[in-house]
């Protein structure tokens, strides 16, 4: 089969995304088509034009133009790429006197010659306004399905929901607290595969669906085998995971169930912790015919915590799921004196990247 020959400048210029060739020391040599309509100047006013003359504001001090200039140089100066996200408050050309908020990536990909030296920058913006907007939406849509931080009963709980740093849509992470007959709670956090609204539509389905199972079942494995019922017949849910504790206090005995998701951890008052992996099923609708699920107990002594969590907080990439675990003991024993408000910001400091986590989390830490 004859290759054909490739016209790279017609590649250029066709490219979706708004790229400019530009030299370290920031002169544009080229720009594509988009490029040159985003800035909506002349072509012969952007190429071979120093890059600040052409970027707006044209007000060298404003914080646009130096988070881009410092992100060009720092692809130049180091030979890696570097991504700035950008927020910009233009004039709505439609409605005089109106302003139209924009959300902007840049991306800065330096380009090395034979000598291991860069020789230009590839300056790609793309407009993502309609993502981050969308993110809002389902982020709004996740937080008002989530309950609001409360006591259980007697009992102090803390919750916290973490969005993932880099991600345009949010995930289906959620967690639920629900007081039971007697002295007596559910406790639970799961996890939607996918992003966005449709997975945070089906996280409230699902919480809602766990909450009512929770309030009439026997026990979690129970509470879990309805919900899987209920699983199937709802799309997008397939795959969810979830774990799920039941606490009573009058005869001081937890008992869980987890449906594919990471083991709940019970910190004891001696600083040990135990993670609470013996009733682990796949997660729901995962299995081609429904089954039963199973459930374990464990006792507690007073003043010990519980701790769920999804995998946003142990797991990273290139990294065995083991030693985000080992991580969760060492944060838990080091704060064990802490009260659940205190602890859970302390586990997230510990344990979240200090540029965030690239996957949602959800926690919930009930003091027994």
């Amino acid at each position: 089969m004859k290759v054909p020959a490739v016209d790279y400048e017609a590649v250029f210029q066709t490219l979706p995304g708004a790229v400019a060739l530009v030299t370290p020391e920031l002169t544009i040599v080229d720009a594509n088509a988009e490029f040159v309509r985003l800035r909506g100047l002349p072509r012969e006013q952007v190429v071979g034009r120093f890059l600040p003359d052409d970027t707006p504001p044209k007000d060298p001090t404003e914080p646009f133009l130096l988070k881009i200039l410092a992100s060009l140089r720092r692809a130049a100066d180091t030979g890696e790429h570097s991504i700035v996200a950008m927020q910009y408050d233009r004039g709505d050309p439609d409605q005089p006197g109106a302003w139209d908020q924009r959300y902007y990536d840049l991306t800065n990909t330096p380009v090395i010659g034979e000598d291991g030296r860069v020789t230009l920058l590839l300056h790609r913006v793309e407009d993502v306004t309609e993502l981050i907007r969308a993110r809002e939406v389902a982020l709004t849509l996740q937080e008002a399905m989530l309950p609001a931080p409360r006591p259980v009963g007697r009992h102090p709980a803390a919750v916290r929901y973490r969005p993932a740093a880099e991600a345009l849509n949010v995930a289906g992470d959620w967690y639920d607290l629900v007081d039971l007959p007697g002295d007596r709670i559910a406790v639970a956090v799961g996890d939607v595969v996918g992003h966005g609204l449709s997975a945070a539509g089906v996280m409230g389905q699902l919480r809602s669906a766990l909450t009512a199972a929770s309030l009439v079942a026997a026990g979690p494995a129970r509470a879990l085998e309805v919900l899987g019922l209920y699983a199937r017949t709802v799309d997008g849910a397939e795959n969810t995971t979830v774990a799920t504790a039941f606490v009573d206090w009058e005869t001081r005995t937890l008992t869980y169930s987890s449906a594919g998701h990471p083991p709940p951890a019970l910190l004891h008052g001696d600083g040990s912790v135990e993670f609470l992996d013996r009733a682990t099923d796949p997660p729901l609708a995962a299995r081609p015919q429904h089954a039963p699920r199973i459930q374990a107990d464990v006792a507690f002594q007073e003043g010990a915590v519980l701790v769920l969590y999804t995998d946003g907080l142990i797991e990273r990439r290139g990294e065995d799921i083991d030693t985000g675990l080992a991580r969760l003991a060492d944060s838990l024993a080091r704060h064990r004196a802490a009260g659940p408000e205190a602890l859970a910001d302390a586990v997230l400091d510990d344990l979240l990247p200090p540029g965030g986590a690239t996957d949602d989390t959800a926690l919930v830490i009930v003091r027994l």
